[in-house]
């Protein structure tokens, strides 16, 4: 008899998989949506920026305070997403993991109206806000999903459901390429539609998460409910015997008793938490610096030089989005198979060598006339390998090796390097490009070689094992006792953050 009990153990059931794809569809979908969103539209935008200006003043906008003005409203975004950072711990302890969530949907639904309006409106200002707004919705999201789905899931489903988030932002971006294809909504009447749009699927998450548990090991560890958490567990996982999982998350709460929360400045000082630390600012900021968003950004004038009509180019883009999220779809698979290690180092090894060869054939293209081919299966390449990876792991990763009291305080410092990162490589690049050419490639490949050496010396398997279980292989990294870490990490504490 207990074999099927086994078997039955880690499955996923319909209540699992649909809470996974609510929160990801409401709230990461968004993400990817609004990244992509005002990339076909943004010369009728800026157009709309100039006619605005123009009925003010009558006269036309100069064209240096043009580009300061897109600019703004292109950064806007990452720089809320730095905001929604800062804003995680502070939610999901006060909120709760789903509760966040559901909070979040007002930095979305807002925007979403403010946007769709701002042509009748005759304003830009409420552009410019709303993208402030989105970026906090998405800064949040992308951080807070990727805990919530990481505490629902039984170990084995962890890696494959921690991808799911990924997936849909992947999808998000798919989504906007395709509606802001000109003969659908990046037309005159149509761009703020598209902008607006956004609106819907936080509207479907306030409908439907509320239905759904809240994290057990919220509900046990914070809130100190038993009986709410074994009620979640057993609605997640389709049967009552739940004692070995709430003994899990119970073992879980005893080593980290005496450690209370913990603040992002408590999260620089422990010893116990070093490594874990210095491994989310390295994939986190080689997620973002290894080139992926100035990849997209060069695209279009890779694929001119190759001779793709101007008028298809857009067509071309969204093939690339499709292969990102087919290839991101492949990783969903085989992530509880190969282990996230792997699957960093083989896709930044692959970016790497993505990077390279795209310097070499930018450098020769106007010499060598199969060269601009070459460019863009780099391009495609480089989408495969980021989507195997560096996109869809480093969040998994922070869910998995921190425990619950420091969990918040690491999705907060993660998700700051994230979009600091992303921020950086939005306003820098432009310049990078015009000193370096195509030789600007290279940073990203030197980047993506450091990244790489750092998670083949440093990061460790963590398919298949407990919370605890990976905090004891970290616990060896650190030089710290195995058993009860947190009176090492007391030893090493200043007396007054003690009586804090």
């Amino acid at each position: 008899m207990e074999e099927p009990a086994q078997q039955r153990k880690g499955r996923l059931t319909l209540v699992l998989a649909l809470a996974t794809l609510i929160a990801a569809f409401g709230s990461s979908f968004q993400y990817g949506y609004n990244v992509s969103a005002v990339n076909s539209p943004s010369e009728l935008m800026k157009q709309f920026y100039n006619d605005t200006y123009n009925n003010r003043t009558g006269e036309l906008m100069d064209n240096f305070v043009l580009t300061l003005l897109w600019s703004v409203t292109v950064s806007m975004f990452p720089f809320g997403g730095f905001v929604g950072s800062l804003l995680v711990g502070p939610l999901v302890n006060k909120f709760g993991r789903k509760g966040a969530l559901l909070f979040n949907n007002i930095f979305s639904i807002v925007p979403a109206i403010l946007m769709g309006c701002s042509k009748v409106a005759k304003s830009f200002e409420l552009i410019i806000i709303s993208r402030l707004l989105v970026g906090i919705c998405a800064g949040v999201s992308s951080n807070v999903v990727p805990m919530y789905l990481g505490e629902l899931s039984p170990k084995n489903l962890r890696g494959a459901l921690g991808v799911i988030p990924q997936l849909f932002i992947t999808i998000g971006i798919l989504v906007a390429q395709v509606f802001g294809l000109r003969n659908l909504l990046a037309n005159d009447e149509g761009w703020p539609v598209l902008l607006g749009l956004t609106g819907i699927p936080a509207a479907l998450q306030l409908l439907l998460l509320p239905f759904f548990p809240e994290s057990p090991r919220y509900l046990l560890i914070q809130k100190g409910d038993e009986q709410a958490a074994r009620d979640a567990l057993q609605k997640l996982r389709g049967w009552d015997d739940v004692d070995e999982e709430i003994v899990e998350i119970r073992q879980e709460d005893e080593e980290e008793k005496s450690e209370g929360f913990v603040s992002v400045w408590k999260l620089f000082q422990l010893r116990t938490l070093r490594w874990q630390l210095i491994s989310i600012i390295v994939l986190m900021g080689g997620q973002q610096l290894s080139g992926v968003n100035a990849i997209y950004y060069y695209a279009d004038e890779i694929y001119l030089s190759a001779g793709v009509k101007s008028q298809d180019v857009q067509y071309v883009t969204v093939g690339t989005g499709a292969v990102n999220v087919f290839m991101t779809i492949v990783t969903v698979f085989v992530v509880e198979f190969w282990g996230r290690r792997l699957l960093l180092i083989l896709g930044f090894s692959t970016c790497l060598t993505a990077c390279i060869v795209l310097t070499v054939a930018l450098a020769l293209q106007d010499t060598i006339s199969w060269m601009p081919y070459i460019s863009i299966t780099c391009v495609i390449v480089y989408v495969i390998g980021h989507a195997l990876g560096p996109s869809p792991i480093p969040a998994l990763l922070i869910t998995e090796i921190f425990l619950q009291s420091s969990r918040p305080a690491a999705f907060m410092v993660g998700g700051s390097v994230h979009w600091l990162s992303n921020f950086t490589v939005g306003l820098i690049f432009p310049f990078i490009q015009l000193g370096l050419g195509p030789y600007s490639f290279i940073i990203f490949a030197v980047i993506c070689l450091l990244t790489t050496a750092y998670i083949f010396l440093v990061v460790p398997e963590t398919k298949a094992k407990t919370f605890i279980e990976i905090n004891r292989i970290f616990a060896k990294k650190n030089k710290v006792s195995e058993v009860h870490p947190e009176k090492e990490e007391l030893k090493d504490l200043p007396q007054t953050i003690l009586q804090q």
